[in-house]
């Protein structure tokens, strides 16, 4: 989920979760009408294509990108945050809602027969890393998910039908798992995402990466191309969507038991010149508007910054971000001041040529007060510890590819406004669907 952190007087996104699944202390949900059956996963055909979701959003000021995804029968819209940090995609549940935010669209209506029992595997499975097993195996299995900002959703999971047109042109309705979430609570200095719930794409089990899968329609593997123009795309699977040449990748450093992606070490450059910061670990997140860097990397990094930006003024009443500089009138767009700023390089001396290089326009933003804000930020302040998190900010114009196929992880500049293959082909729902 895109999450949030206070810092002064502004907020931040950000993304890790953990569950805690039980069936003690919660609400039962009763029927809400009636629907035709669909096929069953099991007649489900192998396939090897791949879904191609439009994402529109941007960094600044809404900080996230969102997909479009058609739920349940008849279905019904929702736009959810696309989040590489998580693994449990969730809505907003009309279950009735205890504690919804406001949202595009009316919450998720669900039916008694698509909730999930304890004595479900997928409830087994989560309730084995919990601390709150189920006291009854007939009972619903309801889902608690924290997030580092101390933002919970809790609800019931769910079972129901994602009907999805493949770019080969194939429609499927397979029937996956998600949280249906009555209660979302958020720290009074939280402003949620206007979303209607969260798309999670982690190596997860819960996952929908995972699960499309573990039903045999798709490899296992995802990426993202977020544009800086305020749209892109999302994948799953790989059809002739990753490029056949100049993707640099790097392994995934994560172990089978980790959801989240992983890369490193990584020597930090700034206009390529070193920071004096070698061998750091990163984590992908496309949950995560900004990117976050422990003390040391973050101070080393806008110490050699602040040298090329003395024609620049601090504008620390700005408090859109903890770093910004204001001009001798407003900024009207990045163009009109990075031309005081380098690259920000991330470099992998163990994998060949391998590096990420941030422009300035991808690192800055321009605040509604026309400052430009440093978007690289320190996560020891905000409780990261030694998390070194690759938010949306880094990833911009470019496509990311996850590929737990071969656990790698590859980069590739792309034109992300445009997107791949035949448009008319892409994965969203066609409307007599």
């Amino acid at each position: 989920m895109t999450q949030f952190f206070l810092y002064s007087v502004f907020f931040i996104f950000i993304s890790l979760s953990s569950f805690l699944i039980s069936s003690s202390g919660s609400k039962h949900i009763t029927d809400i009408n009636t629907r035709k059956q669909t096929p069953s996963p099991d007649s489900l055909q192998q396939s090897t294509s791949s879904l191609i979701f439009p994402v529109s959003g941007n960094v600044y000021p809404d900080g996230y990108y969102h997909a479009e995804l058609k739920i349940g029968n008849p279905p019904k819209p929702y736009h959810l945050d696309i989040d590489s940090g998580s693994d449990l995609t969730w809505l907003q549940c009309d279950a009735p809602c205890e504690n919804c935010t406001p949202a595009p669209h009316e919450p998720y209506k669900p039916r008694k027969d698509v909730l999930i029992k304890c004595v479900d595997p997928v409830c087994a499975t989560v309730n084995s890393h919990a601390n709150q097993p189920c006291d009854n195996q007939e009972e619903q299995c309801d889902y608690q998910v924290e997030y580092a900002d101390q933002g919970v959703s809790m609800g019931v999971l769910v079972k129901d039908v994602f009907p999805l047109r493949f770019a080969i042109g194939d429609v499927h309705d397979p029937h996956l798992v998600f949280g249906c979430g009555y209660n979302q609570e958020f720290p009074n200095s939280v402003h949620p995402p206007y979303t209607d719930g969260v798309l999670g794409l982690s190596k997860g089990k819960l996952s929908i990466v995972s699960q499309l899968h573990d039903l045999g329609l798709v490899q296992n593997l995802m990426g993202h191309c977020l544009s800086t123009k305020g749209d892109g795309f999302l994948f799953i699977g790989d059809d002739g969507v990753v490029p056949s040449s100049g993707v640099s990748w790097l392994p995934n450093l994560s172990n089978s038991l980790d959801e989240h992606y992983r890369i490193g070490p990584a020597d930090l450059l700034y206009g390529r010149k070193s920071t004096g910061v070698k061998g750091i670990p990163l984590v992908l997140d496309s949950g995560s508007t900004y990117s976050y860097f422990t003390s040391d990397a973050y101070g080393a990094t806008l110490s050699m910054l602040k040298k090329d930006v003395k024609k620049l003024k601090d504008a620390e009443d700005d408090g859109s971000l903890p770093v910004c500089w204001r001009g001798s009138k407003p900024f009207k767009s990045i163009n009109d001041v990075d031309k005081y700023f380098k690259p920000i390089v991330l470099s992998f001396p163990k994998a060949k040529h391998a590096q990420i290089e941030v422009p300035p326009e991808a690192y800055l933003i321009i605040s509604e007060h026309g400052n430009a804000c440093f978007g690289m930020l320190n996560g020891s302040e905000v409780g990261l510890g030694n998390f070194n998190i690759i938010g949306n900010n880094f990833l911009l114009d470019k496509m990311i590819i996850y590929d737990n196929e071969n656990q790698r992880i590859g980069s590739i500049s792309s034109n992300c406004h445009s997107l791949p293959r035949n448009e008319e082909q892409s994965s969203y729902l066609a409307d007599e669907l």
